[in-house]
């Protein structure tokens, strides 16, 4: 049962694989100066970019749970999730509302996926 850590520094590792499962740390925006449409869509642009060096994509996300800054934004935020989610392969999911790290930051993703076969 060997743990791989990629990217790993003092604080946390990027992405952890575990017995055929990827943990991604937490993963925010490109850009925080924008609002909640683009901080989400490149939020999860850099998901599938974690994903796919870690070999796996997001048809094969188990769960991931999202963080937004005020549920305001919860229905601007959903509607980016639902176009990038694929027919079908919708994970567990929760959404919560969050202190966030930065003042700027409006969404932040965890996110836990099998490895593809």
């Amino acid at each position: 049962m060997t743990i791989e850590r990629i990217e790993t520094g003092t604080r946390m590792s990027r992405i952890v694989k575990h017995n055929g499962t990827i943990y991604l740390c937490g993963q925010v925006c490109k850009d925080a100066e924008q609002g909640i449409t683009e901080q989400t869509q490149t939020m999860l642009d850099k998901v599938d970019a974690l994903l796919e060096q870690a070999g796996s994509d997001r048809e094969h996300i188990l769960s991931a749970t999202i963080y937004v800054k005020d549920m305001s934004y919860f229905a601007e935020m959903n509607a980016v999730w639902d176009a990038w989610v694929s027919d079908g392969h919708a994970p567990a999911r929760a959404c919560v509302a969050a202190k966030m790290a930065r003042e700027a930051l409006l969404v932040e993703i965890s996110v836990v996926a099998a490895e593809k076969s």
